[in-house]
């Protein structure tokens, strides 16, 4: 079980504001490219001025980017706003968005440094694992251990505890969490290609 499977609970929770944004206008495609600039703006802050007790702001920011995340999916199924720009929208907001907020964290850990740019990596090619997976006729993956959800949680996490307490930047315990979640991220990607490939080779697609 991942964070992911807890969505359609939040999304009840959001949906009377997603009837309120649709009754005033808003599009799907509007609030996906506002969680985009509010990442990339909060990211480039905490890049360019990395002070631990800024990271106060990421569990706040990484909960606003979900719930905006939900509420552009909510309009674009319920409302009838699919689109093909909406999709490629969706798809390069989240993996902009993830390299916006989790680059900081090489800034303020530089002893892991690399283990930080792999861990950024791997969390793009989980996500670009789950398309292709959508591309040869399969669902879009969106299998754990470490999805886009549960990613949020650690790095919010982190980002709280580094604002509170800024000596854990020189504690050696977090670079075998960035290991941990470094194997997670590869086991993510094996896991998503696996349940692609078993989807696929089921009878109901082959039929």
């Amino acid at each position: 079980m991942t964070i992911y499977d807890l969505k359609p609970k939040f999304q009840d929770l959001l949906r009377p504001i997603v009837h309120k944004l649709f009754s005033v206008g808003v599009t799907a495609n509007q609030v996906t490219l506002a969680a985009l600039l509010l990442s990339v703006i909060s990211g480039m802050l905490l890049l360019f001025i990395p002070n631990p007790h800024l990271f106060i702001l990421l569990p706040f920011v990484l909960f606003i980017r979900m719930a905006l995340n939900a509420i552009d999916g909510m309009l674009a199924r319920e409302h009838n706003q699919k689109s093909h720009l909406g999709a490629i929208l969706n798809e390069l907001g989240d993996v902009i968005s993830d390299v916006a907020l989790y680059s900081p964290f090489a800034v303020i850990f530089p002893q892991a440094f690399w283990l930080i740019l792999l861990i950024l990596f791997l969390a793009l090619l989980t996500e670009f694992i789950g398309v292709i997976a959508q591309s040869i006729g399969a669902s879009r993956r969106y299998d754990g251990p470490i999805g886009k959800s549960d990613r949020a949680f650690i790095f919010g996490t982190l980002g709280l505890l580094v604002s509170i307490f800024p000596q854990i930047i020189f504690s050696s315990w977090v670079n075998y969490l960035f290991i941990l979640l470094t194997l997670l991220l590869f086991y993510t990607c094996y896991n998503r290609i696996r349940r692609a490939l078993c989807e696929l080779s089921t009878p109901a697609n082959n039929n």
